[in-house]
């Protein structure tokens, strides 16, 4: 890994106090959604963005959310954590995505897709894993940031995404200018801001999910079929959606329950368009 890419995520700075707080609530047994829901409404980003995404299209909540307690009813403890964190660590750190091709937005939506299509693929599979499975989901891409950033530091934006715009293998196009992929970078982030290990290793492998520890390669290979299906350069593409159902069913899966989960996200999608 590139030492300047290793500097920036040791100068890091520690995740917020209502992160650790939110942690300490999910954490012990005897608390419950009233807790994790007091402990959210002390900080207005997270609220803001937690009731964004409660009236995403995408969940199909149906009538407005219009407070916490009612968001975290609904998403559960461990989607709010989820959503809580990646809005906290795409506050801390500076978000300029033009290497890639697309704006903050962008990048924060496609992660937040990629979270969705997590959980309605896999709660059809295994409802544990999917609230596993979620926050590595909406989170897998965090290096990316940290990747556009080096990449603009040495002035390679232009061709770096002039490849991106061509590629298929995004992170072929990583390691090719930063000797790593976004995944060994996202890795190394939650590492550093003392995530679990097996949260740390399934994000680790989600780009060789064939080089993973046995204990970690069905998560590994999940995260990156989701990846797959919407690479932030081409979301939902009918040639990324094609090479997610193939990895799908050579990894043993029924792909026809991500084919659901797929069109079911697509028809919501094209009917908000419509809207």
């Amino acid at each position: 890994m590139k030492s300047s890419i290793i500097e920036s995520i040791k100068s890091l700075p520690p995740l917020s106090k209502t992160i650790a707080e939110i942690d300490r609530v999910f954490a012990d047994s005897e608390s419950g959604v009233a807790d994790l829901a007091k402990v959210i409404e002390h900080d207005p980003m997270i609220v803001a963005n937690l009731l964004k995404t409660a009236n995403s299209p995408l969940y199909g909540f149906g009538n407005e959310i219009k407070n916490v307690a009612q968001a975290v009813s609904l998403f559960g403890m461990s989607m709010t954590r989820s959503i809580a964190v990646g809005n906290a660590v795409r506050k801390l750190l500076n978000v300029d995505m033009q290497p890639y091709g697309i704006t903050s937005d962008d990048f924060a939506e496609i992660s937040s897709m990629q979270a969705t299509l997590m959980t309605k693929w896999y709660s059809k599979i295994d409802k544990a894993k999917a609230e596993k499975l979620y926050l590595a989901a909406f989170l897998q891409e965090t290096g990316k940031i940290l990747i556009a950033s080096d990449v603009i530091k040495e002035d390679e934006d232009v061709s770096f995404k002039s490849e991106v715009e061509m590629s298929n293998n995004l992170a072929q196009v990583e390691k090719s200018y930063v000797g790593v992929t976004s995944s060994e970078v996202t890795s190394k982030v939650f590492e550093h801001w003392g995530f679990p290990k097996e949260f740390v290793e399934m994000i680790r492998f989600a780009d060789t999910p064939e080089e993973a520890p046995a204990e970690i390669k069905e998560f590994a290979t999940a995260l990156h079929i989701v990846k797959t299906a919407l690479p932030i350069n081409k979301p939902f593409s009918e040639q990324a959606i094609n090479f997610a159902l193939r990895k799908a069913r050579d990894g043993g899966y029924k792909y026809e329950i991500l084919e659901d989960a797929i069109d079911d996200m697509l028809d919501i999608i094209e009917e908000e368009a419509e809207v």
